[in-house]
């Protein structure tokens, strides 16, 4: 059986099938003195508790799209190619093989595309460090399926260069995209994201790895063998292997289609780049026999067996009604690309059907199936182009403006056939792109999911909402995530998941105001495994006064993660008792604060208007040190204050005495600070050894005018080829 691709960061990962939730860390012992700079206490009353016990193995939930429900997404053109926004439901007809169908769901999809704010000044995009899901997914989806299996190594830099050039010129700050390999790559994956930074550094590690050309293996052989005395021999050595990453590829597509199935009312777009299958399934005859051979029956039994995988993968994309985009990234570069790599001709006699009329006719075969994927999907195919410009505008704009129509077909048979698709318009002089059909599933129904005993654990509401693959936004939330020198080697990870509090539907009884709140983490490293976790449960019973405090600026929830160092994804998924439901996909880097001589924790924000929001919880490594909880707003009154808390870890020499300068920043349009300050810590703070500096500093922004700014922490030491520890964030006054 061929190995499927593990898709890691995104299928393997979203489907978790290794939820089982670590337990909670034991909260670590205060820090010695002097390793952090500790600040008056909170003049709030103690956060009420909150309860907290690991999540037991439990099975996955996995959502199932079946056939007895059918979307089909239809872009609708006049006579001047423009889209045409102002149909009813009454304007379609849909036929399933000739028979009408009732539509029985219809939504126009009319996506703008959106940039991201920043300042002028910075040479980049600044990533937040907090996400919310306060709107609906109202950007396109996007994953880029990068076949390293079928690319040449010595084309990989054109893969990574047409790959860059789509997120970076054609990623709007609403859409969502992923990056997979067909190889299964783990470190050159990256879960469904709004960071360009992440998924163009997914997008550098590529690298194409494709077996040599069949006909160019096939001269090496004959040639090989003409002066043995034996019959010439023409095969292809590396054939077994040539069809394993053909079915490989054609897997990873039906997978991810099976994934993506459980997203509706929008299209879903993957873009493959691929040079195409290099497995001619009409290559099944000798030249050098009469007769076939038993080789030439393997051959024959593979091609065949390879048109049934093809045709599977292009089912599993019709029913999840995922549109395959193709891009051949040789351009318009020949086979001659190959045939430099050819040692010798054959016999003239063999020149007719190997040489250059092989590679060429390898070359249409690969870009026929490439065509073939596409085409049944209701993509495209970019074959023959060296600039991608104008494919990537058109699948933005096929992805930005359409009409989904959804009906329950009355054919529910489970034959696995073709059903053909054709929609049709009642208003004259326009035309529509819609997939041409799908292919039903074959067998029994699928089974019932197992129900499980929310007593064990997290709740099936919750378990649904981390199995997700977008976040859910039933319940308004907003996630901050700052990594902090913990024991051992690992960070620890303080979480502040906040709520609106008009989200929250409390029950008046008794005088007080009701609710319970759920709360679970999952941190999903780079492999799809679940590294840590935990279950905050909360009772709240709010006094009047309290209640209204909720209602006007929110609850906040704080936790903590202790994680090793490397990339994770965070899933905050909350549940209240009035059963709405909400989640925060959050992407992390947790660094090894022992690697570089100077280095630096999250930077932590509160304000003075932070203090009169009702808090649960608490995170250790901040008890005591910040006037008021951590907050996850980015916004502040011009009346405010900011008050910022940092740590500086000091792994330099400890035999050579020397200074480090903290210097913030805020810094408006143009790069103008509007408040900068700085000061020294010396190493003498550490007793010799190698340790940390507690930094805070206030920023009062009365005299900071509206608008964007950058705040920037930069650590710098006195002794010579040390480099700085920075770093930014983005924040807006407001009035």
């Amino acid at each position: 059986m061929p190995r499927t691709s593990r898709f890691v960061s995104l299928v393997v990962l979203l489907l978790l099938s290794t939820l089982a939730v670590a337990a909670q860390s034991p909260v670590p012992p205060p820090p010695p003195a002097g390793s952090r700079q500790p600040q008056p206490p909170a003049s709030q009353a103690p956060p009420p508790p909150v309860s907290q016990r690991p999540d037991p193995q439990m099975p996955p939930i996995t959502f199932r799209a079946e056939v007895n429900y059918v979307e089909v997404d239809a872009v609708v053109a006049d006579v001047q190619g423009k889209f045409v926004r102002d149909l009813r439901r009454e304007d379609f007809t849909i036929t399933e093989d000739g028979k009408p169908q009732e539509v029985s769901a219809f939504a126009l999809v009319d996506i703008p595309v959106t940039r991201a704010e920043r300042p002028l000044f910075t040479p980049g995009l600044i990533e937040p460090d907090v996400q919310n899901n306060l709107r609906t997914p109202d950007g396109r989806l996007y994953v880029l399926l990068l076949d390293d299996i079928h690319t040449d190594a010595t084309r990989s830099m054109r893969v990574r260069r047409a790959a860059r050039q789509f997120i970076e010129r054609n990623l709007g700050a609403n859409d969502l995209a992923a990056v997979l390999s067909t190889g299964g790559r783990s470190d050159g994956s990256q879960d469904f994201t709004n960071s360009q930074a992440r998924l163009l550094e997914a997008i550098d590690k590529f690298m194409g790895h494709k077996l040599r050309s069949a006909t160019l293996n096939k001269i090496d052989s004959y040639n090989n063998s003409r002066g043995s005395g034996l019959d010439a021999q023409w095969a292809d050595p590396e054939q077994a292997q040539r069809l394993h990453y053909a079915r490989n590829m054609l897997s990873t597509i039906r997978s991810l289609s099976d994934y993506l199935a459980s997203i509706h009312g929008r299209r879903k777009a993957v873009v493959l780049i691929s040079e195409g299958v290099d497995f001619n399934i009409w290559d099944t005859l000798s030249p050098n026999a009469a007769v076939a051979t038993a080789s030439d029956m393997n051959r024959r039994g593979d091609a065949l067996f390879l048109i049934d995988e093809t045709q599977e993968a292009i089912a599993a994309a019709t029913r999840a009604n995922v549109s395959l985009y193709t891009l051949d990234p040789r351009g318009l570069s020949t086979f001659g690309e190959d045939a430099i790599q050819m040692t010798a001709l054959p016999a003239l006699d063999q020149a007719i059907v190997t040489g250059i009329n092989g590679l060429a006719d390898e070359t249409r075969a690969a870009q026929d199936s490439l065509r073939v994927l596409a085409d049944q999907t209701g993509g495209f195919a970019a074959i023959n182009q060296n600039d991608f410009s104008d494919t990537f505008q058109r699948i933005v704009d096929e992805n930005s403006s359409y009409y989904v129509l959804g009906y329950y077909p009355a054919n529910d048979k489970r034959d696995g056939r073709f059903r053909k698709i054709e929609v049709r318009l009642a208003r004259p002089g326009l035309t529509v792109k819609a997939r041409k059909g799908y292919v039903a599933p074959r067998g029994g129904k699928a089974a019932a999911e197992r129900k499980v005993d929310p007593s064990a654990g997290t709740s099936n509401q919750l378990r649904e909402a981390l199995n997700s693959p977008l976040q859910i936004n039933g319940l308004k939330l907003a996630v901050f995530a700052a990594p902090i020198k913990g024991p051992d080697r690992k960070a620890a990870i303080a979480i502040v998941t906040q709520l609106l509090g008009r989200e929250i539907a409390f029950t008046q009884k008794d005088g007080k105001y009701t609710n319970a709140l759920e709360v679970s983490y999952v941190a999903v490293d780079k492999d799809g495994k679940v590294a840590a976790g935990n279950r905050d449960t909360l009772t709240m019973s709010l006094k009047p006064d309290t209640y209204q405090r909720v209602a006007e600026s929110g609850f906040r929830v704080q936790s903590r993660l202790e994680l090793a160092p490397g990339k994770y994804q965070l899933r905050i998924a909350a549940r209240e008792g009035g059963g709405k439901v909400g989640s925060i996909f959050y992407d992390l880097v947790v660094p090894d604060f022992h690697a570089q001589p100077l280095m630096m924790s999250g930077l932590v924000l509160t304000s003075s208007s932070a203090g009169g929001m009702p808090t649960a919880g608490a995170i250790a490594e901040l008890t005591g040190v910040l006037s008021t909880p951590p907050t996850t707003s980015r916004s502040f009154s011009m009346t405010d204050e900011i008050a910022l808390l940092a740590e500086i870890y000091d792994n330099q020499p400890s035999g050579q005495p020397h200074l480090a300068t903290i210097t913030t920043s805020l810094k408006a349009e143009g790069g103008r600070a509007v408040f900068s300050t700085s000061e020294q810590r010396s190493s003498k703070e550490l007793g010799g050894g190698k340790g940390g500096f507690g930094y805070t500093v206030r920023i009062p922004l009365k005299d900071v005018a509206e608008g964007l700014y950058v705040l920037r922490v930069e650590a710098a030491s006195t002794l010579k080829g040390v480099p700085a520890a920075v770093r930014e964030l983005q924040i807006r006054v407001v009035r």
